[in-house]
């Protein structure tokens, strides 16, 4: 049984390592402004999370903004047709990859934030927490309206 559970060790830790040393590139199709594909596999960009698609934001004055929606355009527009390099990180529940993803170097992921099209998810990292800061402050993307955090909209709907 001490074998059993030290072969079973050995072979998740393997898993693991194989995961994360995966690299996915090409040409990517987005499919939200945290999810990409790249030759048929879903990607979910790490440690982010946008806004949803149907979700609304609401401007001042109370006029709505299909925001997850330009959050999803501007992921679209930065990286065109440009290749991209994603380095896995892990798989998450729906068997997606969960990667950081560079276009020329530059990680899309801490761009969503930077721009305000995305926030920091604290629950899986902190590496965007400062971005998100200044994306606040300075009133971009989503932050220039009143919006539910994308967790929140998702338990709710």
């Amino acid at each position: 049984m001490k074998y059993l559970i030290i072969s079973f060790a050995a072979l998740v830790a393997a898993f693991a390592s194989s995961v994360q040393a995966q690299t996915i590139s090409g040409t990517a199709s987005v499919i939200d402004g945290d999810t990409i594909e790249i030759h048929g596999q879903r990607i979910r960009l790490s440690a982010i999370d946008a806004i949803e698609s149907r979700q609304p934001c609401i401007l001042a004055g109370g006029k709505h903004w299909n925001c997850g929606r330009d959050a999803a355009f501007a992921l679209s527009d930065k990286i065109g047709s440009a290749p991209l390099a994603c380095e896995v990180k892990d798989i998450d529940r729906y068997g997606r990859s969960v990667a950081v993803c560079g276009l020329d170097g530059e990680d899309i992921g801490a761009w969503m934030v930077e721009n305000g099209w995305a926030v920091a998810y604290r629950r899986y990292g902190a590496e965007y927490v400062a971005a998100e800061g200044r994306a606040r402050a300075a009133g971009l993307g989503i932050w220039r309206s009143e919006f539910q955090m994308p967790w929140d909209w998702r338990k709710a709907n």
